[in-house]
C-alpha cells in the first residue's frame, strides 16, 4: 500500500487548456453548455454525455453514480432512470441534485445544481419507444438497486421478460420507469491552466437573471 499511496502523491497531470474568462461566455448558460458539449463530441470524448448524478438520503448520506444525458429541453437537463432506484427514492425525498460532467481530453468539467422533477409521462413514453429493445428489456426486468442472489437470477428475469413479450411488436414502458428534468440555478465552467492555476467560470440565477463570476482555483 506504501508504493501505491507514493504513486498517487506523484500523479501530476499537465493541465495547459486554452484560456476561458467572463469575455468568452454565452451570456445563456445552456448555449455556453451546448457549446462545449458540441466541443466534447467533436473531440470525440469518451461517452460526452456521461456525468455524475449526486443525491442525498434521507439521512443526509451523500450518494453518487454515472448517468447519461439524454437531451436538454427549454434549459434542462434530462435524463431517465427507474424511479423506484435508489436514487429514484433519493430525488422523492430531496429534489435539490448536482450533475458532473467530465470531459478530460478537452482538460474541462461542468458541475450543475438544481432542483429535479419528473417528465411527463407523454415524454417518458415516447422515449422508450426509441430505446433498443434489449434496453426496453432491462427495464422492465430488472427491480432496480434492490439486492438479488446472483447473476444468474438476473438472467432468468430477463429471459422471463423476453419470453413474456416475444411476440410483442411495441413493448409497454414499465411505469416504474421514466425520466427526469434538472432545472439549473448553478453552473461552473472549468477549465484546466498551467500551475493550477485553472479557470472556474460560474452562472447562478437570480431575480434578474443569470449572473456570472469567477472563482478561485
Amino acid at each position: 500500500m506504501s508504493n501505491l499511496n507514493e504513486t498517487l502523491e506523484n500523479l501530476r497531470g499537465n493541465y495547459q487548456g486554452a484560456k476561458f474568462d467572463i469575455e468568452d461566455c454565452n451570456p445563456d448558460p445552456e448555449l455556453q453548455f451546448d457549446f462545449w458539449l458540441q466541443n466534447a463530441l467533436n473531440a470525440k470524448c469518451d461517452e460526452p454525455n456521461a456525468f455524475v448524478l449526486s443525491t442525498v438520503t434521507a439521512s443526509g448520506k451523500p450518494r453518487a453514480r454515472v448517468l447519461l444525458l439524454k437531451g436538454i429541453h427549454n434549459g434542462k437537463f434530462v435524463f431517465y432512470t427507474n424511479y423506484k432506484s435508489s436514487k429514484g427514492d433519493e430525488m422523492e425525498t430531496n429534489s435539490r441534485v448536482a450533475l458532473t460532467f467530465l470531459w478530460l481530453p478537452l482538460q474541462r468539467q461542468v458541475r450543475i445544481e438544481g432542483v429535479v422533477t419528473k417528465l411527463s409521462i407523454e415524454a417518458s413514453e415516447e422515449y422508450f419507444k426509441k430505446r433498443p429493445r434489449g434496453s426496453q428489456l432491462g427495464a422492465i426486468a430488472s427491480p432496480q438497486s434492490k439486492k438479488v442472489a446472483s447473476r444468474a437470477e438476473l438472467e432468468r428475469l430477463f429471459k422471463e421478460a423476453a419470453e413474456k413479450f416475444e411476440e410483442a411488436t411495441i413493448l409497454p414502458r414499465p411505469p416504474h420507469w421514466g425520466g427526469y428534468a434538472v432545472s439549473p440555478d448553478y453552473l461552473e465552467f472549468w477549465q484546466g491552466r498551467a500551475n493550477r492555476m485553472h479557470d472556474r467560470i460560474c452562472y447562478e440565477k437570480t431575480d434578474a437573471g443569470w449572473a456570472l463570476f469567477r472563482l478561485a482555483p
